[in-house]
């Protein structure tokens, strides 16, 4: 027969979907008692509008039924009280700046997407790229920061859900294992977001500074086009931040988006690398088509004195998950516009700092 204390081990490691960690190491797991082969468990949710209520019952009810002699399962469902939602908090968020999440001393590595102007596809190589570096592996987490033009929810197909808030904290929604917060998700999508420069900045501030991602090895920032508030804002809250600069193959495209990596270094960010999207069209006889110019890419790069990771073409599967909301990289393996951002994706992670170069902040 399967004992209380083991039953509210294989329950406690059930894994909360938002917070990522066990409901046990979170303090949820509030009772449970075995009588014969039945199983009483009270579990507390962090609120009563928890919207991953239905998903935790499911895999609390199938961890103590794969238990042995367990048959039934009496399930109750409460809500932690206001202090322990607090303490809950207090452990996991700690209140810190994002100078503490992101800055010098954090394992974290902030990538910024930017561009010189809007239109040359910037969401949609920062949404593709923090979705196949979460399929690689790593642990990810996505910053809508265009808080006028905003557009990642419906590109990652979550533009109706919401993030829940525990206390102090902000939970992200999650999409294709990326956790993902934007103004979009605070805002009716069909009116416009009319605010100024102090507006914005507080609103990056509390992004970096609430929302709870989890343990992160990236966080992947959508920059809005040019080098306004919001990049400046980004540049003075994350400085260590690692810079991509997006552009198309145009020059009137490439001489802008020089500018945006040449205000990310006096920002005292660094630009690492260049990518060019929508580089050629190619049509059903496999010839390619320069739709919007050549050497856009190239240029900026010798410009900035980085490399060009990659260029991306422009193949119906970029155009259809624009609209979709499943990331291109997430398709056919033979598609070029995929293969080629694969190598970009593998480009980008080659350019990562060497964590072991970095201090680690012990004290004895």
């Amino acid at each position: 027969m399967t004992s209380p204390d083991a039953l509210r081990t294989a329950v406690g490691a059930v894994i909360d979907p938002e917070l990522r960690r066990s409901l046990g190491e979170l303090g949820m797991i509030d009772s449970v008692d075995v009588d014969g082969s039945s199983a009483r468990i009270t579990v507390l949710l962090t609120i009563e509008a928890c919207p991953k209520r239905s998903e935790i019952e499911s895999e609390v009810r199938a961890a103590a039924l794969a238990m042995d002699g367990i048959e039934t399962v009496d399930l109750t469902l409460g809500v932690m009280s206001v202090d322990a939602r607090k303490g809950l908090s207090a452990r996991l968020h700690g209140g810190r700046t994002p100078e503490d999440r992101y800055g010098s001393k954090s394992l974290v590595r902030v990538i910024a997407v930017s561009s010189g102007k809007g239109g040359v596809g910037k969401s949609t190589v920062a949404a593709n790229l923090a979705v196949a570096l979460a399929a690689r592996g790593q642990k990810v987490g996505l910053l809508d920061a265009d808080v006028h033009g905003f557009s990642i929810p419906g590109l990652l197909g979550i533009p109706d859900h919401k993030p829940t808030k525990v206390d102090d904290m902000i939970l992200p929604p999650r999409a294709f294992d990326v956790g993902v917060i934007s103004i979009g998700m605070f805002v009716d999508p069909h009116t416009p977001v009319s605010w100024r420069g102090p507006m914005m900045h507080r609103t990056i501030n509390q992004f970096l500074s609430d929302v709870y991602f989890g343990d992160l090895d990236v966080l992947v920032c959508d920059l809005p086009p040019g080098t306004g508030d919001v990049a400046i804002s980004l540049g003075q809250l994350v400085p260590t931040a690692d810079v991509i600069v997006v552009t198309t193959p145009q020059s009137s495209a490439s001489d802008i988006a020089e500018r945006s990596g040449l205000v990310a270094r006096q920002l005292g960010q660094k630009v690492v690398g260049v990518i060019e999207n929508m580089s050629d069209w190619t049509d059903i006889d496999g010839i390619a088509h320069t739709m919007f110019g050549t050497g856009g890419g190239a240029d900026v790069a010798t410009r900035l004195n980085v490399p060009l990771f990659g260029s991306i073409p422009l193949t119906p599967s970029v155009i259809a998950a624009g609209d979709s909301g499943v990331p291109f990289s997430r398709g056919d393996r033979a598609d070029l516009a995929v293969m080629a951002f694969d190598k970009i994706v593998d480009a980008v992670i080659k350019s990562a700092p060497q964590r072991g170069s970095r201090s680690i902040p012990l004290s004895v």
